[in-house]
């Protein structure tokens, strides 16, 4: 019998780390029984339900790989890993909102799942290409054995030995499609309903890439086909001197319109910082409200004295004799609006005495309500399918890394700008948008989330995840990471780029700060440049010993770390929270959710108290695998879950 069985067995409520159970295939035998014979599809019958041809002469249309049984199998899998805190190469570890995990992206996107399923904005990635050059290779555990723990033990020596040769062949598109699959559908399952991917390819996949995103996102979804131009020279080891790659987008669901691109354009009105046309700072989106956008909802105040000669007024956000007109944002229906600006940044846009330099500015209407109005210098206009600007090169990415590092510690980065692009395209300021990239390389998506926040005072986060791949010791990289006592691990360069470039934002930041004549009110925040980072370990499991006796291993996670699994799992608590600690190495908190590991700390006299107080006050979740089925835990079965 299993530990978590004991539990079961016992009366207790179990949580597990992922939920198991098929929803189409249950949903199927309640509403629809005669499409399912066990666990099996009756195709045939279920083609009659929807009501389509039943005709197995007739081919069907879609894309078919060696090995899609094994990567639909990998995909449902639970992971048998878990994360362990890395504070040496975190910063600011207990309040930053972003992450790094440190491990093989499939685990990380499954550890994700249970929090984050549904939430994620934007997800940018370069997954490895599948060339000649790089001779990419089939990268995740397959043989006899796994084949068994994936439910394929009924594989024919034939194909089993297909699987094997196509997975093991360099440059293999079976290969490359396998490894991709559930990836990509785990990628979908994080998604937010509005939120789009974005993957980087070139011309060996690009066309696979497509049928395979066709079907796990949907073709209706297909956003566009983007060609960067990353080398305008062009690469001329081909008949054609190769100046592009494909950056392939694909939305959730049939989103209407992504957001649009700023360009510039002439303008009729002049100040002394140049062009511009006035523009309605409420936000018309009817979704946002002070309820769920409290940040942007307050009140400006006019000064109606000093106003131009079309009618404008200078603005404060203070009441004062002079400024005495309160704006609050109203839809014309009268019901509370917002602004598109967070107050931090239209303070910053305004200059209560100077007309000319005042970037925020109020006019009366003719049924005598107000309007707040900014000084726009740029329209928009929807992005093209071509990305030419100087800023998509290869060659700028190998610029801004040297920058950082004062070396090319890294091949082929993609540039910031890229990844700027997609995130103005998909997020707003406004909101507490979270960007994934799963194949995180040199961190250059964690920089441009950082530096897009430090621009436009947004509030955006990032969740890297990086394999600790070794570095070559022929690589600068190698050399870097021994001679700053860093492990040799491409993840090392990952979460040091993202420590310089949050350093060299938050000190630019500063500088500007500092200089004379800048009022308090008027100084820009410094963003979230810190990030928690967490390895990932092998989560703990039962075996037999050579005697037959049951033991449990991998139970030696430090105590914070098996608390932050348990956040993870549970899925209710934001895992960026800081949890508060009650009784230290055993009972933490975050809002009214209690988290126990080491629950015998509870059987102490002293210590009995903390479990029914927590009870009293919420929820009650204990680690599995440190707990133990005793009179303490038995007396409060009804009131607790045991989390594995």
């Amino acid at each position: 019998m299993t530990h978590k069985e004991n539990f079961i067995n016992a009366g207790f409520s179990v949580v597990e780390t992922e939920n198991s159970e098929n929803c189409l295939l249950k949903y199927l035998k309640e509403n629809y029984p005669q499409t399912v014979r066990g666990s099996e599809i009756k195709w045939d019958e279920l083609k009659n339900v929807l009501g389509l041809p039943v005709d197995e002469k007739v081919n069907g249309y879609g894309l078919n790989f060696v090995g899609r049984n094994v990567a639909n199998a990998k995909y449902k899998q639970k992971t048998a890993k878990e994360l362990k805190i890395n504070e040496a190469l975190s910063k600011n570890f207990d309040n930053a909102q972003n992450m790094i995990l440190k491990g093989d992206n499939l685990d990380c996107l499954k550890i994700l799942k249970s929090y984050y399923s549904g939430q994620i904005k934007c997800i940018y990635i370069d997954p490895p290409y599948n060339t000649t050059k790089d001779e990419f290779i089939y990268p995740d555990k397959f043989d006899k054995e796994e084949a068994e723990v994936l439910g394929l033990a009924n594989i024919s020596e034939t194909d089993f030995d297909r699987m094997q040769f196509s997975f093991g062949s360099k440059k293999s598109h079976n290969g490359w499609l396998a490894f991709m699959y559930p990836r990509l559908m785990l990628a979908r399952d994080l998604l937010a309903k509005d939120g789009v991917i974005f993957i980087s390819i070139d011309d060996n996949e690009q066309a696979n890439l497509k049928l395979l995103c066709d079907e796990i996102f949907g073709e209706e979804n297909f956003i566009g086909n983007i060609i960067p131009v990353v080398n305008p020279g062009g690469r001329d080891y081909k008949q054609i001197a190769v100046t592009h790659e494909y950056l392939l987008s694909y939305s959730k669901t049939d989103i209407s319109e992504i957001n649009e691109i700023e360009n510039g354009k002439e303008f009729s009105l002049f100040d002394s910082l140049g062009g511009f046309e006035y523009r309605e700072l409420r936000n018309r989106n009817p979704k946002f409200h002070s309820g769920n956008r409290p940040n942007l909802f307050y009140s400006f105040y006019v000064n109606p004295a000093m106003k131009d000669d079309n009618g404008y007024c200078t603005v404060s956000l203070k009441r004062s004799a002079d400024y005495y007109i309160e704006i609050k944002p109203y839809n014309s229906e009268g019901k509370e609006s917002v602004w598109r600006w967070g107050k931090t940044k239209a303070n910053s846009n305004i200059a209560e005495n100077d007309m000319d330099k005042s970037q925020i500015l109020a006019k009366q209407k003719n049924d005598g309500n107000w309007n707040i109005y900014e000084k726009s210098r740029l329209t928009t206009t929807k992005a093209k399918s071509v990305w030419s600007e100087t800023g998509m090169r290869t060659e700028n990415g190998t610029r801004e890394i040297r920058a950082l590092f004062n070396e090319t510690v890294f091949d082929h980065p993609k540039p910031i700008a890229l990844i700027d692009r997609c995130l103005q395209l998909t997020t707003n300021d406004s909101d507490d948008d979270i960007i994934l990239d799963f194949f995180a390389g040199s961190g250059t998506t964690g920089h441009a989330v950082m530096q897009l926040n430090a621009e436009d005072g947004g509030n955006r986060k990032f969740i890297l995840c990086q394999k600790d791949e070794t570095i070559n010791e022929d690589k600068p990289a190698y050399q870097f990471c021994t001679e700053n006592n860093l492990p040799t691990a491409i993840s090392s360069i990952t979460c040091e780029r993202i420590k310089r470039a949050g350093e060299k934002i938050q000190k630019e930041i500063e500088e500007k700060n500092g200089n004379s004549g800048i009022f308090d009110e008027n100084k820009q925040e410094i963003p979230d440049v810190g990030f928690k980072v967490f390895d990932l370990t092998d989560a703990p499991k039962l075996e037999l010993n050579d005697e037959g006796q049951i033991f449990l291993q991998n139970t030696d996670n430090d105590p914070l770390s098996r608390i932050y699994n348990m956040i993870f799992s549970v899925g209710i608590d934001n895992p960026t929270a800081k949890p508060e600690c009650i009784l230290a190495n055993c009972l933490y908190k975050i809002g009214n959710n209690h988290y126990i590991t080491n629950a015998e700390e509870l059987d102490k006299t002293e210590n009995k108290h903390f479990l029914s107080e927590a009870i009293k006050t919420g929820k009650v979740f204990i680690d599995g695998w440190t707990a133990s089925i005793n009179t303490t835990l038995q007396n409060y079965m009804e009131d607790v879950k045991i989390v594995f």
